[in-house]
C-alpha cells in the first residue's frame, strides 16, 4: 500500500477547476518532483495534501489514514507531513532558534531543553549554528531557506513538501538549499517538490510527476520522463527548458 496516497483529488477556485481529478501514490523513502508550466497545479496538490486548501472531492491519504474532509485533525496532519514556502514564512520577531524550536515546544509538547539541542545540532548540519541569535531579515536568502527547512525537519516528519524552494532565491543560493535536500533524500525522507530545477529533479527524484492544466498528464523514473516522454505535451514543456538551457 502506498504511504500518501491520492485519489480523484478535485480542487476549484469559482469557476476555475485548478486539480481536475488527480491520482498519485508515492511510497515511504520516495522523492517526487512535480514539474510543469506555472499554472499548472503543483503548488496547489502540495497545498491540498497539507490541508493548507480544502479539497472539492476525492481524498488524501498517509499511512493509511484518511487526512481530507470535513474533521480532519490538521494539527496531527502537519506533525506527520511538513511544508516548505518559497517565501520562508519566518516569524521575523523571532530568532533563528525560536523559529525552529515554537512548534515543538507548542505543539508536541517537549521540554525546551531537548528541543534546543535538536535545533542546534540541525543548525549545525546545515551551517548556520553561528547565526541562531539572528533575526530573519539579518541572513541572506539562502540562510533563510536552510532555516525554513529545518524548521520543518525539527518536528521529524513522516514526509516534506517542498514548493519551489529556490524560485525566489538568487541563483548563486540556490545550490546551497538543494544540497540540503539531496541530503535529505540520501537519508530516505519521503518528499514531493514543486521545482523548476530539472537537473536536479532528474538527479534526486525516484519519479518525475508532469502536470498539465490540472491534469496527471504523465509520471515515470526520470530516466524516462526527461529522455523518452510518452505526451506530445510533456516534450514540448522539456523542448522549452533545453532550449532556455535549464537542464
Amino acid at each position: 500500500m502506498a504511504f500518501i496516497d491520492i485519489n480523484s483529488l478535485k480542487k476549484t477556485y469559482g469557476p476555475f477547476e485548478v486539480l481536475k481529478g488527480i491520482d498519485l501514490q508515492i511510497n515511504k523513502h520516495q522523492v517526487v518532483c512535480l514539474i510543469g508550466a506555472s499554472g499548472s497545479g503543483k503548488s496547489t496538490l502540495l497545498r491540498c495534501i497539507n490541508s493548507l486548501e480544502v479539497i472539492d472531492s476525492g481524498t488524501v491519504s498517509i499511512g493509511g489514514d484518511i487526512v481530507s474532509g470535513p474533521g480532519v485533525d490538521v494539527n496531527a496532519l502537519r506533525r506527520r507531513v511538513g511544508m516548505v514556502f518559497q517565501s520562508f514564512n519566518l516569524f521575523p520577531h523571532m530568532t533563528v532558534l525560536e523559529n525552529i524550536t515554537f512548534a515543538p515546544r507548542v505543539l508536541l509538547k517537549e521540554p525546551k531543553a531537548a528541543v534546543d539541542d535538536r535545533a542546534m545540532r540541525l543548525l549545525e548540519r546545515v551551517k548556520l549554528d553561528h547565526r541562531a541569535r539572528y533575526y530573519p531579515d539579518q541572513l541572506s536568502g539562502g540562510q533563510q531557506q536552510r532555516v525554513a527547512i529545518v524548521r520543518a525537519i525539527a518536528m521529524q516528519p513522516e514526509a516534506l513538501l517542498l514548493d519551489e524552494i529556490t524560485s525566489a532565491l538568487d541563483p548563486e543560493l540556490v545550490a546551497e538549499v538543494l544540497d540540503i535536500i539531496r541530503e535529505l533524500a540520501a537519508e530516505g525522507m519521503t518528499m514531493i517538490l514543486a521545482t523548476h530545477e530539472m537537473q536536479f529533479a532528474r538527479e534526486v527524484a525516484n519519479l518525475v510527476v508532469f502536470l498539465e492544466q490540472g491534469r496527471l498528464l504523465e509520471q515515470g523514473p526520470p530516466a524516462e520522463i526527461f529522455a523518452a516522454p510518452k505526451e506530445e505535451r510533456t516534450r514540448a514543456f522539456l523542448k522549452q527548458i533545453i532550449d532556455a538551457k535549464r537542464i
